[in-house]
């Protein structure tokens, strides 16, 4: 009885020094950060609090109060390192991930599988919505992804979709354009017939991704990821008005093309303009200098007596005798 009460005994031991201690030693990999809690209870970093951090910058004064997350000890790449029986040891990765936009983490059947995400238009046009988005963990806020929320990408999808719906139901084609900006016409055009040009959401997709970015840049103080960009690819307008849009895009493009040449053809007038005045003002000038040089001439020999300026008109006079084939000489009748 002794012998199995020993053997127990002994294997217990032996039990529990493989599972508690040798299995205690874990290591992080280089894409991964830890945090240890002991009890349930993660180890903090002092009193420092995320409201405290850079990242809580953009949020409002209610939004830092009920976002202010503790700041836990991160444990960084490496080891090995060893936690007790009581201690557990959360593992995330913080490598960049890429999503498609129409993915519901809850749903995937939702938005035609995750390929597609549906937006209203201000006209209640239903548009389809391509494209990415690019996050991580952030480091400086395990806190807020390990135990802020339960399904973080959840919470963060949800508000990228809702932040990107209210933009495109609130965008509209600008109202004036700069003079002499061809696009302009389009703008009128396509805001007359849908009321929303789809053709100007699609070129300024850029501005809606760096308005989507501004927007969700609270997502890293909030649920701890940090949304790196927004890539909405492709803007495909509804079936109805897909006809009229591309009656306006060709009606765009012909009068785009006459005002490049019209403008062009008013260019080329103004410069042969220039050069005509340029070439007219040359040739007064040119009459003009022998007249003021002549001017000068007979000023000075006005100054150096009567009798200097009589004799420069009698030798003129006698030159010009000279070339003349006929001279009339008026009669004096005395």
């Amino acid at each position: 009885m002794s012998t199995v009460f020993l053997g127990c005994v002994v294997g217990f031991i032996a039990w529990f020094l493989v599972r508690y201690l040798v299995a205690g030693f874990y290591t992080v990999n280089q894409n991964e950060r830890a945090v240890k809690t002991s009890f349930g209870r993660a180890e903090r970093v002092g009193d420092a609090m995320t409201s405290q951090d850079p990242i809580a910058d953009q949020l409002t004064a209610e939004e830092k109060e009920r976002y202010n997350y503790p700041q836990v000890r991160m444990i960084p790449p490496g080891g090995p390192y060893f936690k007790w029986p009581w201690e557990r040891v959360y593992k995330v990765s913080v490598a960049t991930q890429i999503m498609n936009m129409a993915y519901d983490p809850e749903n995937p059947s939702a938005n035609d599988a995750g390929t597609m995400l549906e937006a209203v238009t201000k006209d209640q046009l239903n548009t389809g919505l391509k494209g990415q988005i690019r996050w991580h963990v952030s480091e400086k806020n395990l806190y807020a992804y390990l135990f802020g929320v339960k399904r973080p990408i959840t919470h963060v999808m949800g508000y990228f979709v809702s932040v990107l719906r209210e933009r495109i139901a609130n965008f509209e084609a600008p109202a004036h354009a700069r003079p002499g900006d061809a696009s302009a016409l389009h703008n009128i055009a396509a805001t007359a017939v849908i009321g929303i040009s789809i053709n100007d959401l699609r070129k300024n997709l850029s501005d809606i991704n760096d308005h989507m970015y501004r927007e969700c840049a609270v997502s890293a103080a909030r649920y701890g990821i940090t949304l790196d960009a927004s890539l909405i690819t492709g803007i495909d307008p509804p079936h109805e008005v897909e006809s009229a849009l591309a009656a306006i895009n060709t009606a765009y493009n012909q009068v785009s093309s006459d005002i490049s040449l019209a403008q062009a053809s008013a260019d080329q007038k103004i410069v042969q303009s220039k050069r005509a005045v340029e070439i007219e003002t040359l040739k007064a000038q040119a009459e003009v200098l022998p007249i003021v040089a002549l001017a000068e001439q007979l000023s000075d020999l006005k100054q150096n007596g009567a009798g200097a300026l009589d004799a420069y008109v009698r030798n003129v006079r006698l030159k010009l005798y000279s070339e003349a084939t006929t001279v009339i000489v008026e009669a004096n009748h005395d």
